[in-house]
């Protein structure tokens, strides 16, 4: 059954004129459960349609719900938004509290893993701040792939880097040079009031540079005052300095001889191999006046062989713990068949720092910090003006130096101007973020616009939601802060765009559902939001939500920074979805009350200038004169609706006034009247069409039958883009371009994604060419993926994290490139036996030299660690002991006067027990070694003889890099000094065996290292040694070891999320996998474009995999619930999903883009490639898979209907309207006829707008229906209670009803009779239009007149069949009557009152409403009381219970 009402004209799409409530109805047909999940219930509890009960019970819980929530939102409109903005605004506040975290390894760590222990150990151990920084200067050649051995590329690179070390600052009243600040050997304290300073002045900085192969690597060691040696004289640095002839000379000095252990400081210079320094290196230019005449090349004034002196590294001032390896200095190299390098591409130096807790310590106790509040943070201050200084000295240098370096490229680096451009990369672009959501108003005003109905336009909803959007993420990112989430980059720079496209997508769901909704006649205008909430709120829940749990799945990948980023965007997308079905919905109701008031959109001040001019007909024929009249009529319909608002009361008071006081009068002028035709249109679409035709007679149109076919237009030739409101408009539009500007109006008007896709996309994509096209489209592009996901690489640059304008983008492109060095250390920690265990400890030093990425010795070995060190020192101090025993120097009481300085140091360690309560034993001298036979130092006595080492062989110790806490006790050696004791240091807890690592040119390289270093750890852990390794390549690559599976992991956990919720809402287990699966289509499909377009996987694709479950759901639960939700065949419920559910995607899809769009404008090419290129590619596919892919699988392999009817296929039954509301019963001193009313108050609906029987025929018609279909007491024009609104206060109802016979192929066609119920009616208006007069006293006024005149005549046709004899159920027709403008009305009316048979109960399909006083139930009673079951009743019940 097919049943279309009429009554009130609303423009629908493409120009049709429908009747109001015929759209409506025709998704309570189609779209049964998506409009109305009861009524597919109730058809199904009634035998009439089968389905699933259980999804339908679920779906009706949560749409009665969400009615009620957006019912109460709509009542409470001015409540709500003020309590909403009121806690939004304090969740605002919590921004306050935001902590911006831009610490790279507290970014990038596992959190909670092993690694994060491992430095928390580390840091606690040696404080925070504590170890080395590096200042880098990088030399390459402007002309890519030229060599830079050669000597002019050196002396620029050392040109460039004497400036930069000569810097100094100003800060804290203090002059800080390099000298203060750099990491310097230490050497032995020999208490000596001459020697000791000069050794300090003379101490230079760290500085590995291949200039160290060359006598000019002198000039960066100073010092900047040259100092006075005594025999030498002053001026001496290290240009001319030559440590071995110094300590010659004084041993010459007879003051010196007996004041100075000579022997002892040569055999410490022995021992660190320090020479002659550079004075028997060759020079650059040896045409220098400074170049000594010990060099090799002095003489004969030849360049030297760069790259021969450069092959095996560079030696510092004390070559066995200052070796520079080739790799770390040298890039890009090639060597020849010896071995030797012949060419390289680039030149490095560095220069070691103290980190800020180091200087801190250092300068704590001295006096020159005294007066000021000395602290770490200080010193961080200081180190980091210093390093912003280099690097601008570098860059300036440059610039002076042009003529040296202008073949060459100069590239500093510092870590201070690092964390700063982290630090700028985790501000918010304030500016971006402000155009971002800029453009998304206007887009979304821009969707939402109707250009030709300013009325009914919802730009100004979009523009209040992209506000509300924007409002919901501040206040979600604040309730972020409180909660303690810290912000970071990811945070601030992607997750305001991200979180507005999604936010957004919500709200055009909702406006599109509002725009199908608001003007609906046939919902109470008090549930009409709460209507939207219970149609749309359903999909907006599960994309929600789902997007909620992708969110919270990614949080499972352990990267701090990725983890936090996650958590806050699912909090974010919760609070959006609260904000989206309380806010909102308020905003809604707001833009309702004014599309009822007819005013303009956006501009609500304005009223609206193409509001519909149909007016009620009058008693005298013709409208009142008054402008408040007109002001009336069009508040008439706003008083129905909204029922008593105050505003509504006084125009109606107003107005009141005016009629009883009038104040002038207008003259009636006859103009030529204009006459429409409207007629009905058949099912399914329902409706009426109207259509101007040719002016005649009244008579002659409304005559008969005949007449009526000769002067009204037929059904097929009525053109469907004329309404009445042209009647009004067409002299407006007189002139060329003014039609030509309503046309184009129109045209942008009547089109529209879903007609489109309703009309050519969706049966296009339904034809079997295309679906075979699209089956192997999705085979290819799964193909493809699988392609592009074996090709896929681990990784992350750091170029990608740095702008390019900036000069660490070059230096890190550089460093990338030419040179993979890294430093690492591997650490022993506490719970320990260092003393027993030694061989322990060389056995897991010794394991190291398998790995093939540490650099090794010339011979193959590794260099030698703290322990060996110690150890090589002690045999050294043995051996002395043991000559000067045998030579009698020392006895085992004590030593004589000729014993050397090593031998009495030897006596004194020997003697110690390592026993706090006897420390001293003489007799240990001749039973006990420093060192056995095996290279094992004494056990008892340890950590004495560390106590010695770390203090009289200090520059073995801090070039060993050891760190060993707690720090060895303080001893200096006095072979002056008697006390034997040797103080003990405390037990190790933590110790540095330091390596050099090479060749780790990408991610798969590192990791394999990484892999080899922690299976070595873990093999010696089982065995006893409690370790782990720490670098670079640890804190930043070691995510990636585990990367994949974590990735794995939280992909199958969001997978499995998504399918519970789709599970649980739509209780689909078919439709819920079908979704899951073309989700992990989309993800692979996604993970395969990484290898294509060559995107690196790092944390942040990883997360940006699982976030794209969340996202792709938005792409296919509304098809899918659009599929589930419509009535017929696989092919038909595609294209009405596409239909109603494109326009929202695909705004969806526009709306992620454009927030995203502002990604492509960031100076980080980070947030470009793994951000924006991934969010595009992402929705793309999405798109693709959504609105191409999907369709055509559920058009093969796609669930059934929530709801399928039992007799036709692509329809359920409708039912009836309610019957047509009738005006206020104030208004009712307008009437003329209330004299002719038969029931009393049964006839108040007629005699509000008729003056004759004859006139209320055009009420009658849909009072019939409202009679027989149960629309309440009141009859078919309705009882002045009714809640269902008119725009024009007309109690015109045109209603078509058409049953059509049952299926030729039920089983019960034989048990049945065919019947047929037609109502066809036909209308003609008359319209005259009186144009504006002047008064009798010369005023001109504004008002004129409209007349209409409304006649309508119906032929009724009812044929009722008995039920067949053996029938199974029931046949319950109506009977037949007739029924025209004034005939036959007063027969029908006595048999609708009397209701004395079952006939007559019928024949109120075509009665008077006048007369319609029985309820529904009662009619319905007398007609189906007899020979019907209770299941036919409540079908035909139900069928009329809307």
């Amino acid at each position: 059954m097919a049943v279309a009402v009429g009554g009130e004209e609303s423009a629908g799409e493409g120009g049709v004129v429908w009747a109001s409530g015929s759209r409506p109805h025709e998704d309570l047909c189609t779209r049964t459960s998506w409009a109305d999940a009861r009524t597919a219930l109730a058809h199904i509890n009634k035998g009439r349609a089968t389905g699933s009960r259980a999804t339908l019970w679920v779906r009706t819980k949560l749409q009665y719900q969400l009615l009620q929530l957006g019912t109460f939102s709509q009542r409470h409109a001015g409540k709500v938004l003020f309590v909403a903005l009121l806690v939004l605004a304090t969740f605002c506040v919590g921004l306050k509290s935001a902590t911006l975290l831009t610490n790279v390894q507290k970014l990038w760590v596992e959190e909670g893993g092993r690694l994060e222990q491992e430095l928390a150990y580390v840091e606690k151990t040696l404080g925070e701040g504590y170890g080395t920084t590096k200042q880098i200067l990088i030399l390459t050649p402007k002309d890519p792939g030229a060599n830079v051995l050669h000597p002019k590329s050196l002396l620029a690179h050392a040109a460039v880097l004497k400036a930069a070390t000569s810097v100094k600052i100003e800060m804290y009243e203090m002059t800080w040079s390099l000298a203060d600040l750099c990491y310097a050997p230490s050497f032995p304290e020999l208490e000596h009031p001459i020697i000791d300073p000069i050794l300090e002045k003379l101490t230079p900085c760290t500085i590995i540079t291949p200039l160290d192969c060359f006598w000019e690597g002198s000039k960066l060691l100073g010092p900047e005052t040259p100092v006075t040696i005594p025999g030498l004289g002053p001026g001496v640095n290290w240009t001319n300095l030559n440590p071995q002839k110094i300590v010659d000379k004084m041993k010459m000095a007879q003051k010196y001889k007996n004041a100075f252990p000579f022997s002892f400081f040569a055999d410490f210079m022995k021992r660190a191999g320090v020479t002659t320094a550079y004075q028997e290196k060759p020079c650059l230019d040896p045409s220098d006046p400074m170049c000594p005449s010990t060099a090799p090349n002095k003489e004969s004034k030849q360049p030297p062989d760069v790259g021969a002196e450069l092959t095996g590294g560079c030696y510092g001032f004390a070559g066995k713990y200052m070796h520079w390896p080739e790799d770390l200095i040298v890039g890009a190299t090639q060597t020849n068949k010896t071995g030797h390098i012949v060419r390289a591409e680039a030149l490095q130096s560095m220069i070691q720092l103290m980190g800020a807790r180091n200087l801190y310590e250092y300068w704590s106790d001295d006096y020159k910090v005294q007066y000021m509040d000395w602290s770490q943070e200080k010193a961080a201050r200081i180190l980091g003006a210093w390093q912003h200084k280099f690097t601008q000295t570098v860059l300036e240098e440059t610039t002076r130096l042009h003529n040296e370096t202008k073949f060459y490229n100069m590239l500093p680096f510092s870590s201070a101007n690092l964390d700063d451009l982290l630090r700028d990369f985790s501000e918010v672009p304030a500016s971006r973020v402000a155009l971002g959501y800029v453009l998304m108003v206007v887009y979304a005003c821009l969707s939402l616009v109707r250009l030709n109905n300013c009325v009914h336009s919802s730009a100004g909803l979009g523009f209040a939601g992209v506000l509300l959007v924007a409002v919901t993420v501040a206040a979600g990112l604040g309730f972020c802060a409180l909660l303690g989430f810290p912000f970071n980059a990811s945070t601030t720079q992607v997750l305001p765009f991200l979180a507005l496209g999604l936010g957004v997508d919500d709200m055009f769901l909702m406006a599109h559902t509002f725009a199908e909704t608001a003007d609906n006649s046939h919902i109470p205008y008090q549930e009409r939001v709460g209507e939207v909430l219970k149609r749309a709120g359903v999909s907006v829940v599960l994309t929600s939500v789902c997007n909620a749990c992708a969110f919270f799945a990614g949080a499972l990948v352990p990267v701090p920074a990725l983890r936090s980023f996650c958590m806050q965007a699912a909090l974010l997308v919760l609070v959006n979805l609260v904000s989206t079905l309380t806010v909102f919905p308020a905003i809604m109701s707001l833009d309702l009350r004014r599309r009822h008031a007819h005013r303009t959109d956006i501009l609500c001040c304005i009223p609206g200038g193409n509001r519909d001019q149909v007016a009620p007909i009058a008693a005298s024929g013709h409208y009142s004169s008054s402008s408040s009249g007109r002001r009336q009529r069009d508040s008439s319909s706003a008083a129905a609706a909204e029922e008593g608002r105050s505003w509504t009361r006084h125009h109606h008071h107003h107005h009141t006034s005016r009629q009883h006081h009038p104040t002038s009068t207008v003259p009636k002028v006859e103009l030529p009247k204009k006459t429409t035709v409207t007629r009905a249109l058949p099912p399914p679409g329902g409706g009426t069409v109207t259509q101007v035709v040719p002016p005649t007679s009244p008579r002659e149109c409304w005559a008969s039958s005949d007449a009526r076919a000769q002067s009204a237009p037929s059904l097929e030739s009525l053109a469907t883009n004329n309404s009445t409101r042209d009647l009004v408009n067409r002299e407006k539009l007189s002139s060329g371009l003014n039609r030509a500007w309503a046309s184009a109006l129109q045209y942008w008007s009547d089109w529209s994604i879903g007609r489109w896709m309703g009309t050519i996309y969706g049966p296009t994509l339904m034809r079997g060419e295309v679906k075979a096209a699209a089956i192997i489209g999705l085979f290819v592009s799964v193909g493809a993926a699988a392609w592009g996901v074996s090709n896929v690489e681990d990784g992350l640059d750091l170029t990608d994290v740095v702008p390019r304008s900036a000069p660490e983008f070059a230096f890190l492109s550089a460093q990338q490139k030419y040179f993979g060095f890294y430093n690492m250390f591997a650490v022993t920690q506490g719970n320990f036996e260092y003393p027993t265990k030694q061989r322990l400890l060389h056995d897991y030093y010794e394991a190291f030299t398998r790995v093939n990425y540490i650099i090794k010795n010339d011979d193959g070995g590794l260099p030698e660690f703290w322990l060996s060190l110690f150890r090589d020192w002690l045999i050294g101090l043995q051996n002395a002991f043991d000559h000067d025993w045998r030579t009698g120097c020392i006895t085992q009481e004590t030593w004589h006067s000729n014993a050397s300085d090593e031998g009495i140091l030897a006596y004194k360690l020997l003697v110690q027990t390592g026993h706090a309560d006897n420390p001293i034993d003489l007799s240990l001298v001749s039973q006990i070694r420093l060192v056995n036979s095996e290279g094992i130092i004494n056990p008892k006595a340890f950590y004495n003889y560390l106590t010695a080492w770390a203090t009289n062989d200090a520059l073995a110790y801090t070039a060993s890099q050891a760190d060993l806490r707690p720090e060895p006790r303080h001893w200096t050696h006095d072979r002056y000094d008697f006390d034997l004791k040797i103080p003990k240091s405390p037990p190790l807890v933590y110790t540095q065996l330091p390596f050099y690592l090479h060749q780790l040119s990408d991610t798969a390289t590192i990791t394999t290292m990484i892999g080899e270093v922690r299976a070595i750890c873990k093999r010696f852990e089982d065995r006893g040694l409690p370790n782990f390794p720490t670098g670079v390549p640890f804190t930043f690559w070691e995510q990636y070891i585990k990367l994949r599976f974590y990735l794995v992991l939280a992909i199958l956990a969001v997978l499995t999320a998504v399918f519970l919720v789709l599970a649980v809402v739509l209780m689909n287990l078919w439709a819920a996998a079908l979704v899951v699966l073309l989700l992990a289509t989309l993800v692979f499909q996604l993970f395969g474009l990484f290898g294509i377009l060559g995107v690196k996987l790092s944390a942040v694709p990883a997360v940006l995999l699982i976030v794209s479950v969340g996202v792709g759901v938005e792409f296919c639960v509304h098809v899918t619930v659009g599929f589930l939700t419509a009535v017929g065949g696989r092919e038909r419920r595609v294209v009405l999903a596409l239909q109603h559910m494109a326009t929202p995607v695909l705004h969806g899809a526009a709306s992620t883009l454009l927030a995203s769009l502002m990604l492509l404008f960031s100076e980080f090419e980070f947030i470009r490639k793994y951000f924006f290129y991934v969010l595009l590619a992402l929705t793309v596919l999405g798109v693709l898979d959504g609105l191409i892919f999907l369709p055509v699988l559920l058009s093969l392999v796609g669930p059934p209907a929530e709801v399928v009817p039992r007799n036709h296929l692509d329809r359920l039954p409708t039912p009836s309207p309610p019957p047509s509301p009738q005006a206020s019963q104030s208004h009712s001193h307008h009437s003329h006829s209330s004299r002719r009313s038969h029931h009393g108050s049964s006839m108040r609906g007629c005699s509000g707008r008729s003056s004759s029987s004859r006139r209320s025929s055009g009420c009658a018609v849909g009072g019939a229906v409202g009679g027989a279909g149960g629309g309440g007491g009141g009859g078919g024009c309705g009882s002045s209670s009714s809640m269902y609104p008119r725009l024009h206060g007309s109690n015109l109802s045109l209603t078509t009803i058409t049953e059509e016979p049952p299926s030729s192929t039920r089983s019960s066609q034989s048990l049945r009779s065919s019947h047929e119920i037609v109502v066809e009616p036909q209308v003609v208006v008359e319209t005259t239009t009186t144009t504006p007069s002047a008064g009798g006293n010369g005023d001109t006024h504004l008002d004129h007149h409209v007349t209409t005149k409304v006649t309508a005549t119906a032929k009724v046709k009812v044929e009722l069949h008995t039920q067949l004899p053996g029938a199974v159920e029931p046949t319950y027709r109506t009977s037949s009557s007739s029924s025209s403008s004034s005939g036959g009305t007063r027969r029908s009316s006595r048999r609708s009152s009397n209701g004395s048979n079952c006939s007559n109960g019928a024949g109120g399909v075509g009665n008077s409403p006048c007369n319609s006083s029985s309820s529904s139930s009662s009619s319905s009673s007398s007609c189906y009381g007899t020979g019907s079951s209770p299941k036919g009743s409540s079908d035909v019940e139900e069928c009329f219970s809307k």
